[in-house]
């Protein structure tokens, strides 16, 4: 596969945000978008938009792959606040995604946010994706969302050693990442329709999960496969009902599913 990553023009808008639709269609136990195309709307008319990030990944001359960053802070306890960047949604068409598409714009996005001499990259992502990236919990950071909460989820990467020294407190994303069910019910109106994907329950996975991990993952609301994108590998082992044993059948059950595993990145924290 030939690709080609460049930057976005107004003529690639409309596809983009048709892109990313799809790209989440079905996604994170949601059975059709949650709103990311909106977001990538939004933010291009944000003042919180970084032009120089919009980045559109072309293969044989198609879209097949966009990502975009916004400008965010982090709020220290004594209120001083430190500049920084959120990203996303970074979005891969499926037919091409787990095909090195988003790594791609991920490390040529990261290098360039680099040069233009940001400080750091915090996200809310899938913890088993973006630690091949160089991403870490923000916890490790001292770093937490609005509401003080620190889920493995939310991660943060420095873009030059030491650059988060002594910087803790409050992680705000630009205010264009939050929409309302209604207004992606609204914006979706503009898009041909799509019938809701058909999500994998979670019961299906009860012939090949110890007793106990099933009941654990019903017990913390998980009724899709997909939700558990959501969650780390040390997350689930911290929940009742979860051990080594029904990690192993887990990640044997999603790798016959052909889906992503829970990594143990902690052994692995080189792999970029």
């Amino acid at each position: 596969m030939n690709l080609i990553i460049r930057k976005e023009t107004p003529k690639d808008y409309r596809d983009v945000e048709a892109l990313t639709r799809e790209a989440f269609w079905g996604a994170m136990g949601n059975p059709t978008c949650s709103g990311e195309h909106l977001i990538v709307r939004r933010l291009r008319t944000s003042p919180d938009f970084v032009p120089e990030l919009d980045l559109a990944a072309e293969a044989d001359r198609r879209l097949v792959g966009h990502i975009l960053y916004a400008k965010a802070k982090i709020v220290s306890p004594d209120g001083r606040e430190t500049e920084i960047l959120g990203f996303g949604p970074l979005s891969v068409l499926p037919q091409f995604q787990r095909h090195g598409v988003g790594g791609a714009l991920l490390r040529h996005s990261i290098r360039e946010a680099a040069r233009l001499g940001y400080r750091a990259v915090v996200i809310f992502g899938h913890p088993d994706y973006y630690p091949r990236f160089g991403f870490r919990p923000a916890s490790a950071f001292g770093l937490t969302a609005p509401d003080g909460s620190s889920p493995d989820a939310m991660m943060a990467l420095e873009l030059f050693p030491g650059a988060l020294d002594g910087i803790t407190g409050k992680f705000y994303e630009s205010p264009s990442y939050e929409v309302t069910p209604e207004e992606v019910k609204a914006f979706d109106r503009e898009f041909p329709p799509k019938e809701p994907a058909r999500l994998l329950p979670i019961d299906a996975l009860a012939e090949k999960l110890p007793e106990a991990t099933l009941a654990a993952f019903r017990q913390h609301g998980l009724r899709f496969v997909g939700k558990l994108s959501c969650f780390s590998r040390r997350e689930l082992l911290a929940w009742d009902g979860v051990d080594e044993a029904g990690l192993r059948a887990l990640n044997e059950a999603l790798a016959a599913l052909g889906l992503p595993e829970k990594a143990d990145f902690s052994k692995r924290e080189g792999d970029r």
